[in-house]
């Protein structure tokens, strides 16, 4: 067994070696760039597989997502004042940005490791109408979102939001997902990590809004992209739950 593991390492170092030279020479190339959440000035390091350069920043270790969120906050697209929040699977680069919630809590499901619930996201123990915004992000490809969306419609009360970033390819109509693929390998080479269970594709609007949101979106212009270290044309999605007309 430790032999075939020797062999397949031996294997795969070349192409190792290469990516890694590939990832360095694009690395001096890419612009300084700042993050709008530490102020961070200069290059950003490479992060992700396959490796994504000037991705993370070296001071607090934000990336690309969590700045788009932080130009989301600080244009007012995204606010949080007086409002009872909770975050799934909550990220510190974004939880440092909820600033005057009434209440901010969080959940790590299964296990709570530090935060305030283990809450299923596709059967939320909490009751109706408890929360004004909920935030997810990247969380909605690892479960099932049908169930996954109508609980968080549930828990929101009427005038709340749901923020959520995902993995989208703008380019299919139609989101890929297959319940054949089961195993961690085939779920990285398909979905692009071994824990997701789809790519989503345009028509995830039609999925959030068939759960009763209404939809809208930011997404950064192109000399943001340049200015922040963005990734071009990636989305936070605003899911509101209109008031009630009567």
């Amino acid at each position: 067994m430790k032999l075939s593991l020797l062999s397949a390492a031996i294997k795969e170092a070349p192409s190792l070696i290469r990516s890694a030279k590939l990832a360095a020479i694009s690395q001096v190339k890419a612009p300084s760039a700042k993050c709008p959440i530490c102020g961070f000035f200069g290059k950003f390091r490479g992060f992700g597989d396959p490796v994504r350069t000037a991705a993370q920043c070296p001071r607090c270790w934000s990336l690309e997502r969590h700045r788009l969120f932080a130009l989301a906050v600080e244009r007012s697209v995204i606010t949080f004042a007086d409002k009872d929040v909770l975050s799934f699977a909550a990220e510190a680069a974004i939880g440092n940005l909820v600033k005057g919630a009434r209440s901010y809590k969080t959940s790590n499901y299964p296990h709570a490791n530090g935060a305030d619930f283990a809450l299923n996201m596709e059967a939320i123990d909490l009751p109706d109408e408890s929360c004004d915004m909920v935030i997810c992000s990247h969380i909605l490809e690892h479960v099932d979102d049908r169930k996954s969306l109508a609980e968080l419609f549930r828990i929101l009360r009427p005038g709340g939001q749901l923020i959520f970033m995902i993995p989208v390819i703008e380019g299919w109509a139609e989101t890929y997902e297959d319940s054949s693929i089961r195993t961690d390998r085939e779920r990285h080479v398909h979905f692009g990590q071994f824990d997701h269970v789809r790519y989503y594709g345009a028509d995830v609007r039609e999925r959030v809004t068939a759960a009763g949101f209404q939809l809208s979106e930011f997404t950064s212009d192109p000399v943001d992209s340049i200015h922040y270290g963005l990734l071009r044309g990636e989305k936070v999605f605003i899911g509101l739950k209109q008031q009630d007309p009567s």
